[in-house]
């Protein structure tokens, strides 16, 4: 098998065994698990500029290693056709989400599509970084609570000018804006729906676990029979892509 069919055997087992094992909660509370979040929005900044470092920021360095490799993975293949292409970044995208949410001490049920409701509080947080002041925060959060943010908002605000490629500096703003959005959940009341929805994922740990156990060691011998369909169909389709029958 060479080794370019290794890493689509990889792709396809875990994005077949995490598309099938999840089904995502319709609300999600933080968005950093959504396609339309800034983990996801930074993942396709860094294929698009080669630049692994705009992700980087989001993962601990003991896990560096393991997003470079899981990268430089995707980057070998994505070149190949369009759905090598979109098979190579879900890849990519899942592994990134889950690393950054086991970081926080939170399960990891997959990604959610585009448009997913998030939580009022994270709406208003980042309207408020973008604006550069606390104004939307007064739409979802008492006002005699509105001063228990500035000390964290005002580090977001510290934080969010640094250099790409200075990875510590996109770390720190990165745990500012973390803090910051979880103090405005929970001053907002919205941290008993976070837990409810922590709860409602956290079955599906050792699921989570299998797939990521399949990504490591390319085999499909973990994935559940359905993940089994999943993966002949994905790499069936790429070889028709990368190998089109010639016409008689």
């Amino acid at each position: 098998m060479g080794k370019k069919k290794k890493i689509y055997t990889t792709m396809a087992a875990t994005v077949a065994a995490v598309g099938i094992m999840f089904v995502a909660p319709l609300t999600a509370s933080a968005h950093c698990d959504t396609m339309d979040g800034p983990v996801i929005g930074d993942a396709q900044r860094a294929l698009n500029e080669n630049n692994i470092n705009y992700i980087t920021k989001w993962v601990m360095p003991e896990n560096e290693a393991e997003l470079t490799y899981i990268f430089n993975q995707t980057v070998a293949v994505r070149d190949d056709s369009a759905a090598a292409q979109k098979l190579a970044d879900q890849y990519l995208f899942e592994n990134l989400v889950r690393i950054h949410r086991t970081s926080e001490g939170a399960a990891y049920a997959g990604i959610k599509p585009e448009g997913t409701p998030v939580e009022e509080a994270v709406a208003a947080a980042d309207a408020s970084i973008a604006t550069g002041n606390l104004n939307p925060m007064e739409e979802v959060i008492e006002n005699e609570k509105i001063s228990e943010l500035e000390e964290s908002f005002n580090q977001v605000l510290r934080t969010q000018e640094f250099d790409t490629d200075d990875v510590e500096a996109g770390r720190e703003y990165v745990e500012a804006y973390v803090t910051f959005t979880h103090l405005s959940e929970e001053l907002a009341g919205g941290e008993e729906e976070a837990h409810a929805n922590e709860e409602h994922v956290s079955e599906d740990t050792e699921a989570s676990e299998v797939a990521h156990e399949t990504e490591t060691k390319a085999t499909s011998a973990t994935v559940l029979p359905w993940s089994l369909a999943g993966l002949f169909f994905i790499t069936t389709l790429i070889g028709h892509f990368r190998h089109p029958r010639k016409k008689a």
